[in-house]
Order: C-alpha cells, then structure tokens, then sequence
C-alpha cells in the first residue's frame, strides 16, 4: 500500500527534477504530471496519492486546486522553484517562508514517479530551456 502525499510536494519534486535537466514545466504541466501519477498510482495501490482533493482535468483546469493556485500567477511561464509554505516547528516562535520538500518516496513510489518524469521529458524534448 501506497503512503499519500502532499500534492505541493509531489510538485516540487516534478520542478526540481525538471530544472536539474533543463526541461520546461509550467503551471499545466505540472497538473498534467499530477493527474498521471495520480492514474498510476491509483492502479498500483488503490487510492489517491494526495492528501489534497482531486480532479479531472477533462472537467477542470487543473488535478490539485491548491496546487494550480500556487502556480496560477506565473501563467504559462517557466517554474525555476517550487511555491512556498510557512512552517513553524514545534516549540519555536519564527514562523519560516520556505519552497516546499520533496517527499520521501518509497522505491516503488519512486518508480511511479519517475515513469510519469520520463514519459514528459521525452514528450517534450525540443521544448528544453537554459536555466
């Protein structure tokens, strides 16, 4: 059984591995590769992958409501980094403005993962920016 996971920090994985490679992804990317690890991931474990409310995309313009309103603001133009979260640890009085993490995969999560990555890099491989 599948861990469920923000979908802010699934999309901060998707932005980090992008940019590492110097692929373009945007606001509707994002929701694309969203909606298709959400398709797989509800095939190999049965249930959503995010804590968050999903949506089709044929319906709506985006997976993740909270996501798409992150991102919303950029348009159509490149992600360099994630959109930020306040955090305030426990005990401590500072809140913090900070991108969000990566979420802690486990191996068969990272596949999935990493399969929905490779079908949009290669889907989009004349589409590469310089970061």
């Amino acid at each position: 059984m599948g861990n469920v996971y923000s979908a802010q920090h699934v999309a901060a994985y998707y932005i980090y591995e992008l940019n590492e490679v110097h692929t373009f992804v945007n606001q509707i990317s994002i929701q694309h590769l969203l909606g298709q690890f959400n398709a797989i991931w509800k095939k190999a474990f049965g249930h959503d992958a995010f804590l968050e409310e999903t949506y089709n995309l044929t319906s709506a313009e985006y997976v993740v409501k909270e996501v798409y309103d992150a991102y919303k603001e950029l348009g159509t133009d490149h992600i360099s980094l994630p959109a930020k979260e306040w955090y305030l640890k426990y005990g401590e009085f500072q809140l913090v403005h900070r991108t969000y993490g990566i979420p802690p995969f486990t191996q068969k999560e990272e596949m999935i993962a990493r399969k929905v990555l490779d079908r949009y890099r290669t889907s989009v491989e004349g589409i590469n920016i310089a970061v």
